[in-house]
């Protein structure tokens, strides 16, 4: 089985890189500063959500109320935001944060399945953002620097050329480099910790070994309830953050975004080559899976510009869907041939 998973996970790092040879050839411009950051900027708000889920999977959970707590922390920092930059940040992620308490609460005190509770909150989170906004799009202020966290860049000191308009594809790449964007910061520092949490904590031993098995571990005496209680609480928080983003990136709290973020983030996770069924888990290869789907999704895009296919949003949500469950599949078929 630990084989199965670190198959998985170099095969979503090869994959990754091939895509980025492919469309670097075929498309002009996608290697350009201005996609190389949209991609960054927008994808950092899934990056988030599913390295939460991430978590959660790997105990053997699920969670379906992501996308909702993004949609409800991202309208509660747009009523923060002309307060600044940091109650809007706090108020978001503080909206996610109550979310995330009352999952773990219903699912370990109430021993609610997963799969029900978060559905549940799914809609009643979906719900409250809709009341809160009055059903309608809640403007963020752009009097206050609160917009710099989905639309800044974190700038270092570059030389001249690099900035300069014909620097060419190395001084693009630099220029990225220069002017990380802040989402895309904010999603790695959140991965780095994870990372370390998950491979260097007790915290994380404890994850995967409750996914492996929740009875064992109740018998060898690890502290189940709080550890499940604890992950839930941590993919509400960094829902919570994704919806921030979503309010000063696109310079409103948005009360019906997020549908289909769940998805978005179980199929990351899942093409990461975490177990659904828990105990094997990477947060690195759920980056890698996130990046992957949001630069296919990329690709589409470019597609439709050339005149070849014309794909609607509609039509990218059934092909997502379509992918998350080809990759189910396999690796069902992937672990039933490892048992045997």
């Amino acid at each position: 089985m630990q084989g199965l998973h670190r198959t998985a996970g170099f095969g979503v790092v090869i994959a990754l890189i091939l895509v980025l040879i492919f469309s670097g050839l075929r498309y002009d411009g996608f290697f350009s500063e201005y996609n190389v950051l949209s991609v960054l900027r927008y994808n950092s708000m899934f990056a988030l959500v599913g390295l939460g889920m991430c978590f959660v999977i790997m105990t053997g959970g699920i969670d379906l109320s992501v996308g909702s707590v993004a949609a409800l922390g991202s309208v509660t920092a747009a009523y923060l935001s002309p307060y600044g930059l940091i109650p809007g940040l706090f108020g978001g992620v503080a909206a996610g944060l109550v979310v995330g308490v009352i999952n773990g609460f219903v699912i370990v005190r109430m021993k609610v399945l997963p799969f029900i509770a978060t559905l549940a909150m799914m809609l009643g989170a979906s719900g409250t953002a809709l009341l809160l906004s009055g059903q309608q799009s809640v403007p963020a202020s752009y009097d206050t620097n609160f917009m710099a966290l989905g639309q800044g860049d974190f700038l270092f000191l570059a030389p001249d050329w690099v900035i300069s308009d014909d620097a060419g594809f190395f001084g693009n790449v630099l220029h990225v480099l220069f002017s990380f964007p802040i989402p895309a910061w904010m999603a790695l520092i959140a991965y780095g910790l994870g990372s370390l949490l998950l491979n260097r904590t007790a915290f994380g031993r404890h994850v995967l070994a409750i996914g492996g098995g929740e009875e064992a571990s109740r018998l060898m005496g690890l502290p189940v309830d709080r550890t499940i209680f604890l992950v839930y609480v941590m993919s509400g928080m960094l829902s919570g953050l994704a919806g921030v983003i979503l309010a000063a990136q696109f310079g409103a709290g948005q009360p019906i975004e997020g549908i289909g973020w769940e998805l978005f983030a179980i199929a990351s996770v899942v093409v990461g080559g975490t177990l659904l069924t828990g105990g094997k888990g990477s947060v690195a290869s759920t980056l890698a899976g996130t990046l992957l789907l949001g630069i296919l999704f990329t690709v589409l895009n470019f597609e439709n510009g050339m005149g070849w296919i014309s794909l609607s949003a509609y039509w990218q949500s059934v092909l997502r869907g379509a992918f998350l469950f080809v990759v189910v599949i396999l690796q069902s078929r992937l672990v039933r041939t490892a048992q045997a």
